[in-house]
C-alpha cells in the first residue's frame, strides 16, 4: 500500500450458497477520501460495506487496512477451477478422448491449492490476533442506528472506548475511574458538537430518528476511527430528519474524515463525494468524480439508473 492509502480491497467476492453477491470488487480508499456508493437494491452495496470491516466474511479476495493484511483467501477460485477441469475430464473420458493434458492441468491446480491453503493458514493465524484492533479503527454507522435501547446515550457512546481502554489498562496504568472519566469527557464534547449534550442521560427510545443517527455517528467517532463506513444512514429517517444527518456528515467530510457511504441521496453524493461508484450485479460498473459521473455516465445501466432517480 502507498502511504496515503487506508483501505485496499482486491478481487473481493462474497456468496451465500449458490448466490454470488460480490463478483470480484476492487477499491482503494485514500486518506481523506469521501466515496459514495450508489446502485439498485440487491446489487451488493451493503454486503460490500460489511465485508470491508469483516462484519461479513468474504468468500475470497484480499483486504489491506493501514498496510496490514486483514483478510486473504484465493483458494476458493482454485477450487472452482478444479471443479470445472474435473467436469471437462469426465466429459472427455465419457467420449473416449485423450484427457492427459487436462489431467496435468488438474494436478497443477491441486498443487496450487495446497500451497494457497498453507499460505492462507499462516496469514489468517496472524490476522486473528489483530482483527479486533483494526475493527476499532473502522467505524460503522448502520441504517437502523443499532443503539442499545437499555443504555443511555452517554453509555452507548462510552461503552466501546471503556472496554478497549480496560484491555490496555496494564500498559496505560490508568484506573477504571480514570478510564470512565476520560470516555465520558470525550462523549460530552462530541455531543456538544451536535447540540445534543442535554440528551446524555436520555434513552434512545425517547429520541427522534435524526437524533438517534447523529448519536450513532458520534458513537463511531468516539473510537477515533481512521475511516467510517455508512450503510444508507438516512434511509430509515423521515424526510424532515434527513437534512440534520447529512449536515453532520458534510461537516465530517470538511474536517478530513475518510468516509465510504452507501447512499440513495444523489444530491449529497454530487455535492460532498470525491468519487462516486455505481454498483450493479455484484461489481463496480463505473466510478468517477461527481462532475463526470452525473453529467457524462458511460455505462448503459448507470444511464438508466440515473434517469430514474434524478
Amino acid at each position: 500500500m502507498k502511504d496515503n492509502e487506508i483501505l485496499k480491497v482486491s478481487s473481493l467476492c462474497k456468496q451465500f450458497g449458490a448466490n454470488k453477491v460480490l463478483k470480484g470488487v476492487d477499491l482503494t480508499v485514500n486518506k481523506g477520501d469521501v466515496i459514495a456508493i450508489i446502485g439498485p437494491s440487491g446489487c451488493g452495496k451493503s454486503t460490500f460495506l460489511r465485508c470491508m470491516n469483516l462484519l461479513e466474511t468474504p468468500s475470497s479476495g484480499e483486504i489491506l487496512f493501514e498496510n496490514d493484511l486483514i483478510f486473504k483467501n484465493y483458494s476458493v477460485h482454485t477450487k472452482e477451477q478444479i471443479h470445472e477441469v474435473q467436469k471437462e475430464i469426465h466429459a472427455l473420458k465419457k467420449s473416449g478422448e485423450d484427457y492427459s493434458t487436462k489431467q496435468n492441468e488438474l494436478n497443477a491446480l491441486k498443487q496450487t491449492l495446497t500451497e494457497q491453503k498453507a499460505d492462507e493458514n499462516i496469514v489468517n493465524k496472524s490476522i486473528n490476533k489483530t482483527i479486533d484492533i483494526h475493527r476499532q479503527k473502522i467505524g460503522m454507522v448502520f441504517q437502523q442506528f443499532n443503539l442499545f435501547n437499555n443504555l443511555t446515550v452517554l453509555e452507548n457512546i462510552t461503552l466501546a472506548p471503556i472496554q478497549v481502554e480496560k484491555k490496555l489498562r496494564k500498559e496505560s496504568g490508568k484506573t477504571l475511574a480514570q478510564i470512565k472519566e476520560e470516555a465520558e469527557k470525550k462523549a460530552y464534547e462530541l455531543l456538544k458538537t451536535i447540540d445534543l449534550e442535554d440528551k446524555a442521560n436520555a434513552y434512545p427510545s425517547t429520541l427522534s430518528g435524526g437524533q438517534k443517527q447523529r448519536i450513532a455517528i458520534v458513537r463511531a467517532l468516539a473510537m477515533n476511527p481512521s475511516v467510517i463506513l455508512f450503510d444508507e444512514p438516512t434511509s430509515a429517517l423521515d424526510p424532515e430528519m434527513v437534512g440534520e444527518v447529512l449536515d453532520l456528515m458534510k461537516k465530517l467530510a470538511e474536517s478530513g474524515m475518510t468516509m465510504v457511504i452507501v447512499t440513495h441521496e444523489m444530491g449529497f453524493a454530487r455535492e460532498v463525494a470525491d468519487r462516486v461508484l455505481f454498483m450493479d450485479d455484484g461489481i463496480i460498473a463505473e466510478q468517477a468524480h461527481p462532475s463526470e459521473f452525473f453529467t457524462n455516465p458511460q455505462n448503459p445501466r448507470l444511464k438508466t439508473f440515473l434517469s430514474k432517480v434524478l
